[in-house]
């Protein structure tokens, strides 16, 4: 499936996200399960390099902190440091199977997904857990985000 027509913007200028979903995932639905609310249940992966990203951050590249008290600047942040990380692998957005969300506040997991859903393919998102914690590594920091990316061989 090829995704068009997605855009997503930094903090300098908007960039054109062309996401090829891999013919090596496949997103499956058990009908024994209940229906995923912003996720998929399974992601199956055949013959893929396997990329596993560190819990990013809403820090800029000179380390500083985005979104003071801001979860939704946090999270885009967040989510363009994910970027530059499977940018860095040669993997996009389309490549990634699973997410790992920490969270000082779950409640607020809405709107983690709306700054997400411009990222990924909303049709077959990702799976995904989602943890409240009680502290992050650092003061101020309201969200931490891993990610694992399946790349065709």
């Amino acid at each position: 499936m090829h995704i068009t027509d997605r855009f997503y913007s930094t903090y300098l200028k908007p960039v054109r996200i062309d996401t090829v979903m891999p013919s090596n995932i496949r997103f499956i639905a058990p009908p024994e399960i209940a229906p995923a609310n912003g996720y998929t249940h399974v992601v199956e992966v055949t013959n893929s390099k396997t990329i596993y990203i560190s819990g990013q951050v809403p820090l800029d590249s000179a380390g500083n902190l985005v979104g003071e008290n801001n979860l939704q600047e946090q999270a885009q942040q967040v989510f363009e440091n994910l970027h530059a990380a499977l940018t860095a692998a040669g993997a996009d957005f389309g490549h990634v199977v699973k997410f790992t969300y920490f969270l000082l506040d779950i409640s607020q997991i809405a709107l983690v997904r709306t700054v997400r859903d411009k990222y990924v393919n909303t049709a077959q998102p990702p799976a995904s857990s989602a943890v409240e914690v009680r502290k992050l590594f650092r003061d101020g920091i309201l969200i931490e985000v891993e990610a694992i990316a399946a790349v065709p061989l």
